[in-house]
């Protein structure tokens, strides 16, 4: 596997993550702001949440860690949580819009 395929792979796990009180998974609500793979297969991701406030701050970063670990060829994995810029309902997908009637 080359890292365009690693890359469309690890946002393949990341649709599959959904933020429990938005019925959206974390990619197209906007919360992923770059996922980089190094030349070792390392994956580096900046996400946010949708506050600070969240109350899946403590578990949702985690859990996409775990997810992103299991595909075949990760060597390893690093989410960072930022807070900038903040996350707005502009940085939703027209699909996750159109999913939450906006």
């Amino acid at each position: 596997m080359d890292k365009a395929e690693l890359n469309n792979h690890v946002i393949e796990v990341l649709k599959s993550c959904y933020d429990p009180e938005i019925p959206v998974n974390i990619y197209d609500l906007g919360l992923i702001y770059e996922v980089n793979i190094d030349d070792e297969f390392n994956v580096n991701i900046k996400m946010t949440l949708t506050s600070p406030m969240c109350p899946v701050a403590g578990s949702l970063p985690p859990e996409v860690e775990n997810q992103i670990k299991k595909i075949p060829g990760v060597k390893d994995v690093r989410v960072d949580v930022v807070w900038e810029p903040m996350w707005g309902l502009h940085m939703m997908s027209e699909e996750a819009k159109m999913q939450l009637g906006l």
